[in-house]
Formats: C-alpha cells, sequence, structure tokens
C-alpha cells in the first residue's frame, strides 16, 4: 500500500509542476545543438514543428502523460500564436 500512495504523490507533483496558472513561463534548457522538437501533439509519433534552442522562453499551458513521458502544450513567449506539445524534461521555469 505504501508504494501506491508514493506512486500517487509523485504523479501529483509532476502534474502539478504544470497546473496553477493557466499559462506559466518556462526555457527550454538541457537541449543542447539538438533543439527541441516543438511537436504538433503529445508524443514522438507526431510532426516536429520546428526546433527551439536553449534559452528560449514559452509559455507552458496544460501537460499530459503519453507513454509515461510527461508532454506540456506551449506556446512562444515572443509569438503566442505558435502553439504545439514538447518534452516537460527541458522546460525549466522561468526567472
Amino acid at each position: 500500500m505504501p508504494r501506491v500512495v508514493s506512486a500517487v504523490f509523485a504523479t501529483f507533483l509532476l502534474v502539478a509542476g504544470c497546473a496553477g496558472d493557466p499559462a506559466s513561463r518556462a526555457v527550454v534548457t538541457g537541449a543542447g545543438s539538438e533543439l527541441l522538437k516543438l511537436r504538433a501533439g503529445p508524443g514522438l509519433g507526431f510532426n516536429i514543428l520546428l526546433g527551439l534552442p536553449d534559452g528560449t522562453v514559452v509559455n507552458r499551458r496544460d501537460c499530459v502523460t503519453e507513454v509515461g513521458q510527461l508532454w506540456c502544450r506551449v506556446s512562444l513567449a515572443r509569438a503566442p500564436g505558435i502553439t504545439g506539445f514538447v518534452s516537460a524534461d527541458y522546460l525549466s521555469p522561468s526567472r
């Protein structure tokens, strides 16, 4: 039973990181020279819309888990009309 409680609590913490404000600022980090792929949907099977370099500021919206990976819907801070999904692993809170 304690493992179930721990797993539920850990899942809550992951989702809570994307909840709260309707849109919270985040910064792309850790993508390196590969660029972070902005995708049309939450998963690797969706088309790549464009690549985001480290330091790109985005507005983070809702997040979903697909195949064990947390994906967040984002829009570019400098071009809010450009939206898509990125892996939450590459988003850090904006300062």
